[in-house]
């Protein structure tokens, strides 16, 4: 048996010791709602009636029998986003897959799924982080009807599978399996797609020409093939041993799609409340699955939303993880895969170079990771090891190849891109951050330069646009975006002009207490400062052509100039809160949000 790796044991262990109150007050609730019977027998006569009012007489008849488990289904259809396109007719799909396995299904409820592609430098993107937890709390509401065995998750995009797994953790006494549809065919390859971005940023090509591209790129129905937050959320469900194994990548309305989630529904109909081989979330969601997540994250080079997401699931299983024990996990994890924006492949490629399977297996091979957890599928990560195929229309499970297909993509640990992860935390006399440093060439992780502030991403872009930016290096400054600022908005809008000024042969990097977007790039982007320009924080005292450091290389970020005089001086004033297109509805919210290096949650 491979000896875990020393660093992954003592950042284990030190999250299991600090979080042993907190998770003993979790567990002891999983355990206080938990029932060794079907949970629609606990309620009224009246109660039930509700319950199967609008079923069908087949299913009413199921649904009366003690042993039947009854399977409730949280929804996150809708047919804007393309991701979730394919879940609209699963409902009916599961019905009809849970009478083979002698279970029944019920919608329990729908959560929002805004689309951060079209939210980008919108208003609406103020919502966005929010949008997590108000899906965490719907998740809460569908499943408060306490009739269901076991529940399914069918979610895919950025705030939604977080969203979904603080909700589930709230009914942690079932077991509960997220199902996803996968990923759209190869498009326009997403270095062409950038290349025209930069181009219109620049005033080379026009609209329509941009329009073309992003139409040839985002082409039908499945998850946008850049390895963002949305696929950094399927790679995460199968490392944390929420998925069918190997379910992450297939693509939707395929034989295999269809079968995988046939497998998802007859395992939570095997492992419901009321089985003989029930498998609680509670049991599933550890500090190991917890660390194995972000190892995952180190090892694909994922997405920095989950710098903020995988603290506030983590807080609802009772587990609290810090930036330090990701910076921690991300010094020792080797980079094995080069998906855009980190590489020039795609989520496709990247699965038929060999996918999750082979980075799961090169992890477990090098003792890179907890191998020795409980997922939905049974004991141990070893099952995700593997990739399924389809014989004579059954899934079986083969073991995932021994050599990456493709080492431009995928790599094993014994040769990464890097010998160290993706992410970074950076700090200094301005703050603690995150910066994504396995999109950005060595040469560029250091930058020394005046700032130039700005307290809007639309002030940097009518600046850049007007040629108002200095000619030399720079450091782009956007301050008052953190979520008591404004909900922590991304700031993606900002890529394509700053990326051009790095073409351009000139030094730059990006500041701010807000957030850039799983896919943020080559430009270093010291990112969800805390604490942030609202609270406070040391950039609210920034000024034009205070020369700042960025060094990802050493984990720093510091104002350069005289202390005490920076000490004394006054914090800028707070732009108006913005109203409109919902904002002022989330006014509550942006009040009693925690802090970015805690999840930027509102619950704790």
């Amino acid at each position: 048996m491979t000896t875990l790796h020393p660093v992954i044991a003592e950042v284990t262990a030190r999250i299991i010791e600090r979080s042993k109150d907190l998770r003993k007050q979790f567990m002891a609730r999983a355990d206080r709602y938990k029932a060794n019977e079907p949970r629609r027998k606990k309620l009224s006569c009246a109660n039930y009636a509700h319950v199967v009012a609008a079923s069908s007489d087949n299913d009413k008849l199921q649904a009366a029998l003690d042993s039947v488990p009854n399977i409730g289904i949280v929804t996150a259809y809708n047919d804007m986003l393309s991701a979730h396109q394919p879940y609209h007719d699963y409902p009916e799909k599961l019905r009809v897959m849970a009478r083979q396995f002698g279970a029944t299904t019920q919608v329990a409820g729908g959560v929002p799924a805004m689309c951060d592609g079209v939210t980008q430098g919108r208003p609406g993107m103020e919502l966005s982080l929010f949008s997590r937890d108000v899906i965490a709390m719907s998740t809460a509401v569908s499943l408060s009807h306490d009739a269901f065995d076991a529940a399914l998750m069918l979610g895919i995009c950025d705030k939604i599978v977080p969203g979904l797994v603080i909700g589930a953790l709230s009914f942690a006494h079932l077991p509960i399996i997220f199902v996803p549809s996968g990923p759209m065919g190869s498009g326009l390859p997403n270095p062409e797609k950038a290349k025209v971005r930069t181009r219109y940023a620049l005033g080379e090509v026009g609209r329509d020409a941009l329009l073309a591209a992003e139409m040839a790129s985002y082409h039908s129905a499945g998850t946008c093939t850049f390895y963002g937050t949305a696929n950094s959320n399927q790679m995460l469900m199968e490392m944390m041993g929420l998925h069918v194994p190997g379910a992450a990548f297939v693509h939707p309305n395929t034989p295999l799609r269809d079968a995988l989630t046939q497998c998802a529904v007859e395992r939570a109909a095997k492992t419901a409340e009321n089985s003989k081989n029930p498998h609680r979330l509670a049991d599933v969601i550890d500090a190991k699955a917890i660390v194995n997540g972000v190892i995952g994250l180190m090892a694909t080079g994922g997405s920095t939303n989950h710098a903020l997401h995988l603290p506030a699931m983590a807080r609802a299983a009772g587990v609290i993880l810090t930036w330090e024990d990701m910076d921690k996990i991300s010094s020792v994890v080797p980079l094995l895969a080069r998906v855009y924006p980190n590489g020039s492949a795609d989520v496709n490629h990247f699965h038929a170079a060999g996918g999750m399977g082979f980075v799961i297996k090169e992890l477990l091979n090098a003792g890179l990771m907890h191998g020795d957890v409980q997922t939905i599928w049974g004991q141990g990560m070893a099952d995700y090891a593997k990739e399924p195929v389809l014989q004579n229309g059954v899934v079986v499970w083969r073991d995932a190849p021994e050599q990456s297909l493709d080492e431009n993509i995928l790599r094993p640990a014994s040769n990464p891109f890097s010998p160290e992860g993706g992410l970074r935390e950076v700090k200094g006399n301005l703050g603690t951050s995150i910066a994504k440093v396995s999109a950005v060439k060595l040469e560029h992780q250091i930058v020394e330069a005046p700032c130039v502030v700005f307290d809007d991403q639309d002030d940097f872009l009518a600046a850049f646009k007007a040629k108002q930016l200095p000619e030399g290096d720079f450091i782009c400054v956007v301050r008052f975006q953190g979520p008591k600022a404004n909900g922590m908005p991304e700031l993606h809008s900002l890529t394509p002009s700053l990326s051009s000024i790095l073409d351009a042969g000139r030094k730059v990097a990006l500041v701010s207490d807000g957030r850039m977007s799983g896919a943020s790039g080559k430009v270093p982007a010291v990112i969800h400062l805390t604490p942030e320009a609202v609270d406070g924080g040391p950039i609210a005292k920034l000024k034009n052509g205070d020369v700042l450091r960025v060094d990802c290389v050493a984990g720093t970020i510091d104002f350069l100039g005289d202390a005490a005089e920076f000490s004394q001086r006054t914090n800028a004033d707070r732009p108006p809160e913005a109203d409109g297109m919902g904002r002022e509805l989330f006014a509550h919210m942006r009040r009693s949000v925690g802090p970015a290096d805690q999840g930027g949650a509102v619950f704790w």
